[in-house]
């Protein structure tokens, strides 16, 4: 079976899908696995720690067409998909709500498409959770960004000149991206407050040595998967009343709640960022989604009236490549590893048999399986 990875040209994007311990690993299931020349050079992976793994190269048009399975970190090139054989795989993030030119082209050339973001939550598939090794690096990163940023010290110091109180870090949303970003701000030697509308995190938050910050907002929860539910309109007005506080008192405020498949959720207000002191900073995880916080743009730092740094995230794990690309291969071998047959060298993908497959199993055959995506492609048919 042959699999390929093409160089992502995406700006910014330093991470690669394969790195050669993850290649050296295909090949040792019996896999054939060729690249592009240069495909790690953004990742410092030079061509002969690939050819030691096993690895051919070849041209780009040679490698699509001669694929049968491609492997990709952000969607893939709709132009690229036209060039596979009909049946062969695609396993990438996909970002299938927004981008449906790469749903109707895998569909158009009869591909299967693997989209890794819906990877289910189970205790099982973790080992797979691209979305998860990812949050966590982007949480990390994000305190790293907001420390560069901020124009103070984030521990507290004692200094014959003085003590400097240790800075205030708040951050908003407690998942993956949440936790790490905690982690990261206690060992910084900051004082870390926290908030999730699902209070089941309080005690995460709190074995980390953060306080949990409790609002009323009314019922909430969590999903099946493990996600914060979505709050109503009046939901997220009182939930902004309560924070207003916690946001003017903080240094730097930290923000990762994302919704797949939705915009991100507007938690923090123009009106709560002016009330922060000045030089503060504040990191938007979601900016490419929408955005949490009024004023941020995608990749961009804005600079308020008032002194507040508002940076807008969309692709920290690239800053930590080295790392980020790794996790991000080992997620997806261990996906192929799952799915491989060893008797017929090749992958099965049966989604009635194998739920993991069955849940991220985007098209097959020509046809959509998720139904949410056929929903979206349908209102973009209407419209």
């Amino acid at each position: 079976m042959h699999f390929v990875s093409l160089t992502d040209h995406t700006p910014g994007e330093h991470r690669v899908a394969l790195t050669p311990n993850a290649a050296a690993r295909l090949v040792d299931l019996g896999a054939t696995v060729r690249l592009e020349a240069g495909y790690g050079g953004r990742s410092f992976f030079d061509d002969a720690s690939y050819r030691d793994a096993g690895v051919d190269f070849a041209p780009r048009e040679t490698l699509l067409r001669e694929a049968d399975v491609l492997l990709t970190l952000n969607p893939p090139d709709p132009d690229d998909l036209a060039m596979m054989p009909e049946g062969a795989t695609v396993i990438g993030l996909m970002d299938p709500f927004r981008r449906t030119d790469v749903v109707r082209a895998l569909v158009a050339r009869k591909l299967a498409g693997i989209c890794m973001e819906l990877i289910p939550r189970s205790t099982y598939a973790q080992k797979m959770d691209v979305l998860s090794s990812q949050a966590s690096l982007a949480g990390y990163a994000a305190v790293l960004r907001a420390a560069e940023r901020i124009d103070k010290s984030f521990p507290m110091m004692s200094t014959p000149a003085g003590t400097i109180a240790p800075a205030r870090v708040f951050v908003i949303g407690v998942g993956v991206a949440g936790l790490q970003a905690i982690a990261t701000a206690k060992r910084l030697g900051a004082r870390v407050d926290a908030y999730d509308t699902r209070p089941v995190v309080a005690e995460q938050v709190r074995s980390l040595g953060a306080k949990f910050v409790e609002l009323d907002v009314g019922e909430t929860g969590e999903t099946e998967q493990g996600y914060a539910k979505e709050l109503t309109p009046e939901q997220l007005e009182m939930q902004r009343q309560q924070m207003a506080r916690v946001v003017a008192e903080a240094d730097v405020v930290i923000t990762t709640a994302q919704l797949f498949g939705r915009p991100a959720p507007r938690i923090v207000s123009a009106e709560m960022v002016a009330g922060m002191r000045p030089g503060s900073v504040v990191v938007d995880l979601a900016a490419g989604s929408g955005g949490n916080v009024e004023g941020s743009r995608p990749d961009e730092e804005v600079l308020t009236e008032e002194g507040i740094r508002i940076v807008g995230a969309t692709n920290l794990p690239s800053s930590v490549a080295r790392d980020a690309g790794q996790m991000f291969a080992n997620n997806m071998v261990h996906l192929i590893t799952h799915a491989w047959d060893a008797e017929s060298g090749r992958m099965t993908l049966d989604p009635e048999e194998d739920p993991v497959v069955g849940a991220c199993l985007l098209t097959q055959a020509g046809e959509v399986r998720d139904e949410r995506v056929s929903k979206v492609l349908a209102e973009e048919d209407e419209s």
